[in-house]
């Protein structure tokens, strides 16, 4: 197994773990961290010993979003610029206007494109990119006390990547993408987001048990399934509809006011600007009961 700096590879039996680890950071969505996990799903995927892929989260957090770290200074800033080209190979390696929902597809496209089946493993908070990171996976299952939303809608830009049309009700992707509201890992069961919500002290043990059942039917057969399911929905459009999704991302990004989230972080800093976004709201950046704000995530 390689030796990454952001996440742990594990294999067991029949499946693999892929384990993002940068737990101080409630595993924040750096770009070095996406760039190792697409390598670690790769190798994995080449692995005939392996025959499914699960992907979950070292410390408190599944994902709390990306790695904002940056936006506190200016597109000018030589730095600033170097980490952008640090981009995963995925597509766009340098995106201009309009490319970063673009570029976050092509990487996530990438488990839905692998021919083992990947799940999820959420616990604590899933938030902004941990979102789609959790949702592009095969199945997900998830901490019944799981928090899982996206409050960047609130302020920032509709959502990069619009996978809620395909995961519940209709009534539900507006109740949550109207006010960036989040839900519970059982709550996201019942609307459909979710397989199975568990006690967190058991979800280990139940998601790589759940692993091996898949791992009983042989690769060739997963492959033929999952690639029946995948044109299906291909076919009723839903590729298609993520990437116009991320147009219209950047017209939301560009509207008048898109800009005030980062100038306050850029001004003020990233506390800042995540207070501002969410203090109406009572939650996430105002400190929930217990909580506390992951340092650089997408809040």
């Amino acid at each position: 197994m390689k030796d990454y700096h952001d996440i742990l590879t594990i294999k067991r039996a029949r499946h693999g773990i892929i384990q993002l680890n940068r737990p101080e950071k409630m595993n924040a969505l750096s770009h070095n961290l996406r760039a190792e996990l697409f390598d670690a799903l790769k190798d994995f995927e080449m692995d005939p010993e392996v025959k499914v892929i699960i992907i979950r989260g070292s410390g408190r957090a599944f994902s709390a979003g990306y790695d904002l770290s940056g936006i506190s200074k200016s597109d000018d800033d030589r730095d600033y610029v170097e980490r952008r080209s640090g981009l995963p190979n995925v597509g766009p390696i340098h995106p201009g206007q309009g490319q970063w929902p673009q570029h976050l597809l092509s990487g996530y496209w990438q488990i839905w494109e692998c021919t083992k089946p990947v799940i999820s493993q959420v616990h604590g908070y899933c938030l902004a990119g941990g979102t789609e990171l959790a949702t592009m996976c095969d199945l997900m299952f998830v901490a019944e006390d799981a928090i899982i939303g996206y409050p960047p809608v609130r302020a920032m830009t509709p959502v990069d990547i619009i996978y809620h049309p395909w995961q519940m009700h209709q009534k539900k992707v507006r109740e949550l993408l109207y006010t960036g509201d989040s839900v519970t890992g059982r709550e996201a069961v019942e609307i459909g987001w979710a397989n199975r919500a568990v006690p967190v002290e058991k979800l280990c043990e139940v998601t790589e048990a759940f692993a091996e059942r898949i791992a009983n039917v042989d690769s060739p057969m997963l492959q033929m399934t999952k690639r029946q399911v995948n044109r299906v929905y291909e076919i009723m459009g839903m590729r298609t509809a993520m990437q116009v999704g991320g147009d219209i991302q950047e017209l939301g990004r560009a509207r008048p006011g898109g800009a005030e989230f980062g100038r306050i972080a850029r001004e003020k800093g990233l506390k800042a600007a995540l207070d501002w976004r969410d203090s109406p709201f009572g939650d996430y950046g105002s400190a929930p009961a217990g909580a506390s704000k992951p340092a650089g995530a997408a809040w």
